[in-house]
């Protein structure tokens, strides 16, 4: 399996950045002395990966007006993502506190982001027109229209041009409960910004709660949930799902699923049997399948997506800096770990 030489396609990404506060050596908040911080959010480590993976990839945020910005754009540069749209605004960066699980203990996460600078982004502020004129692919998640009425309506109105400009849009419509307070309804939301894209990455949860249905997990679940999910949304083309088995919070087994409109897909299991790091093991999995999408076939999308996922689990952090050279080892069955000298 190897990349096909393509031209280089841009990726614009739209979403929150936030710090991420963590306590060292799986330590719990009570116990900690300092706290070590990164800069991540669900768009943005999409867009970090595939800097890395060599994608030109630019990202919409509002960051603080603040040293805090400073070094959150400084970031993004280090990562290799456009932020010459990154507005700066007079509210604070949203912050979110990680204390890390191991074995039976689960991770805890505590957000503080309702008045974040994002969330005060507004239509009026992006101009997706001038964003959008040299892109190929559009990235959006659930995550960010349940921020706030201005994140939701400037993520519309940037799927709408979008699609008048023919532009690929990908849809991780992640769904937090917790998230959704300023009086819009999640399903309705969701399922309007579904119409306006075209792949979607998500599994059965994500499909059931677009279409208020209640198919299982299971393998036919899936299948039939997208079978429904493109009758009623059907400019969905296809289907990539994470299959996620927790044994233990270090102990974890990945794998995934497609659906592309005809076939149904599954990738080899990864297991990885001493987790460093959960986080933005999903932004890893969207981001494998966007480089896939630009290079191989649907079924070398699926696996590369999958091990892209694996390999996030190894290192700490939000964002997934491997190459895709590391990542097609993984697909080739190189898992053993050894030294590379």
């Amino acid at each position: 399996m190897e990349a096909e030489p393509k031209n280089k396609r841009k990726v614009v990404t739209f979403g929150e950045v936030l710090m991420r506060l963590s306590p060292a050596e799986n330590r719990k908040l009570q116990q900690a002395t300092h706290l070590d911080f990164f800069f991540g959010g669900t768009e943005m480590n999409v867009a970090a990966s595939l800097a890395y993976f060599g994608v030109p990839v630019q990202h919409i945020t509002n960051v603080s007006n603040d040293i805090v910005g400073d070094a959150a754009i400084a970031t993004l540069r280090k990562f290799g993502i456009e932020v010459s749209q990154v507005k700066k605004v007079d509210h604070p960066l949203g912050i979110y506190f990680l204390e890390v699980g191991s074995a039976m203990r689960s991770s805890q996460i505590a957000y503080n982001r309702l008045h974040s600078a994002f969330a005060n982004i507004t239509p009026e502020s992006v101009d997706w027109e001038e964003i959008l004129e040299d892109a190929d692919y559009l990235h959006w998640a659930g995550i960010s229209p349940a921020i706030s009425e201005g994140a939701y309506q400037t993520l519309k109105k940037g799927l709408e041009i979008a699609r008048e400009k023919k532009i690929v849009v990908t849809a991780d419509p992640a769904y937090r409960s917790n998230l959704w307070k300023y009086g819009r309804k999640s399903q309705e939301v969701l399922a309007e910004l579904v119409d306006l894209s075209s792949i979607f990455i998500g599994g059965v949860n994500e499909i059931n709660e677009i279409l208020g249905s209640d198919y299982p997990f299971e393998e036919e679940g899936f299948i039939e949930g997208s079978k429904a999910l493109l009758q009623a949304h059907p400019s969905i083309e296809k289907i990539f799902d994470k299959v996620r088995t927790s044994v233990s919070s270090s102990w974890q087994k990945i794998s995934g699923r497609a659906w592309n409109g005809k076939n149904y897909l599954t990738s080899e299991e990864l297991e990885i049997r001493d987790v460093v790091d959960r986080i933005g093991t999903g932004d890893a999995y969207a981001a494998g399948v966007l480089y896939g999408l630009q290079h191989f076939d649907d079924q070398e999308v699926l696996n590369f997506a999958n091990a892209a996922c694996a390999l996030k689990h190894t290192h700490v952090g939000d964002a997934n800096l491997v190459s895709v050279e590391e990542v097609l080892e993984v697909v080739s069955g190189n898992v053993s770990g050894r030294i590379k000298r």
